[in-house]
């Protein structure tokens, strides 16, 4: 009995392994209509019965808007973004002057975001039409073809296939393009019998198609590439002036680069004085500590800009700041006096400029400043 019940066990776990795989190489094919009167939707059923019609196909019918119309209204909508998801797509609309109709219009219309996605490429469409007395029901396949040959889809004509078989005896909305039916033509039901056939034929077309052809697209999406600001200009457009290169006071390079870091240190120096000397709370008070911050690191800027050969577009990352102010044992807020240079940086290089960071106080720093900041860049 155990045997017995480990056999079926594999049984069923096979059988429901086949039916996943079965589901996965089934090709889903969307039929995507407006119809005004229903014509278009008649249209569209048949289309769907020649879809379902081929083994390992399934179809879903949707319209592009809500309708008032008894025969439509619980007819689901589709959204513009799950086009992306089918593996092939049967548009229909009403003829309107020799163009596409305005709902099937303003539908495409918000299409462009997939279009810049690449996202329609290569998936198979074929159309049809609801074309009232048949005059430019051709160019309206054609106006209609022009919109999905933009977006690289696959377009599927139905040549003259079914031809043979349709009453000639009566006016037939046949085009070698997408089978059309001519609803104002009242000297028969419409869409005809013959129609309805062509369009059947037509959903067979497109599910052979769609069938052959899934997978072989990989939808990739395209990410635009941002345009890198530049840092020059940035420095121009926000009026921020870098000094010279401070000169060192000592037998010390201004920077130092070990492979792609460059390592700075620099004091509140402007033009040979230092800026707001001495110790915060004796002979200073925040403010004045904060435009020496300032002051210091725009140094810092100057001596990495030289360190990059004057383009500071080769800076990658800011990685770590530290600020060291002269402050009273019991001063607590040195990070508010550090985030003036912080602010500065990703001022100028945006995203780049982010980093990590330290503060602290001493009771004295070097040329009375009261302020050095140490910084590590990655450059090119």
């Amino acid at each position: 009995m155990k045997k017995l019940h480990i056999i079926l066990a594999g049984i069923l776990t096979i059988l429901a392994v086949n039916i996943s795989v079965a589901k996965e190489n089934k090709a889903k094919i969307l039929v995507l209509f407006y119809s005004d009167n229903g014509g278009t939707y008649e249209l569209a059923k048949e289309v769907a019965k020649g879809i379902e019609s081929e083994k390992n196909t399934e179809t879903v019918i949707k319209q592009v808007k809500t309708s008032s119309n008894p025969k439509l209204k619980n007819i689901p909508v589709a959204s513009v973004d799950e086009l992306k998801s089918y593996d092939g797509i049967a548009f229909g609309s009403p003829v309107y002057f020799g163009n596409i109709s305005t709902g099937m219009s303003e539908f495409l219309s918000k299409t462009v975001n997939l279009w810049t996605k690449h996202a329609l490429e290569g998936i198979p469409a074929t159309v049809f039409m609801s074309a009232g007395s048949g005059a430019g029901k051709e160019l309206a396949i054609q106006s209609f073809w022009n919109s999905l040959a933009v977006h690289g889809m696959i377009l599927v004509p139905t040549g003259i296939r079914g031809n043979e078989n349709i009453d000639k005896n009566i006016p037939q909305g046949n085009t070698v393009l997408g089978t059309t039916s001519l609803n104002s033509v009242k000297n028969t039901e419409r869409p005809s019998q013959s129609e309805r056939y062509l369009a059947e034929l037509q959903g067979k077309t497109i599910a052979k198609v769609s069938l052959a052809l899934k997978g072989t697209f990989v939808q990739k999406e395209i990410i635009p590439t941002q345009e890198k600001a530049d840092v020059n200009k940035v420095l121009q457009q926000k009026q921020i002036v870098l000094p010279q290169v401070p000169k060192p006071a000592g037998n010390y390079q201004p920077y130092v680069r070990s492979g792609n870091l460059v390592f700075i240190n620099q004091v509140a120096l402007k033009d040979g004085k230092i800026v707001n000397p001495g110790k915060l709370g004796t002979a200073l008070n925040e403010q004045q500590v904060k435009e020496a911050t300032k002051v210091t690191m725009l140094n810092v800027l100057a001596v990495l800009r030289e360190a990059v050969g004057g383009d500071l577009n080769k800076v990658k990352q800011c990685v770590q700041l530290t600020g060291i102010f002269n402050t009273p044992d019991d001063y607590a807020k040195h990070a508010d006096l550090m985030n003036i240079a912080s602010d500065l940086t990703v001022e100028v290089f945006g995203e780049k400029g982010k980093h990590a960071r330290g503060t602290l106080g001493a009771s004295s720093l070097p040329v009375n400043s009261s302020v050095e900041i140490q910084a590590v860049f990655e450059v090119e």
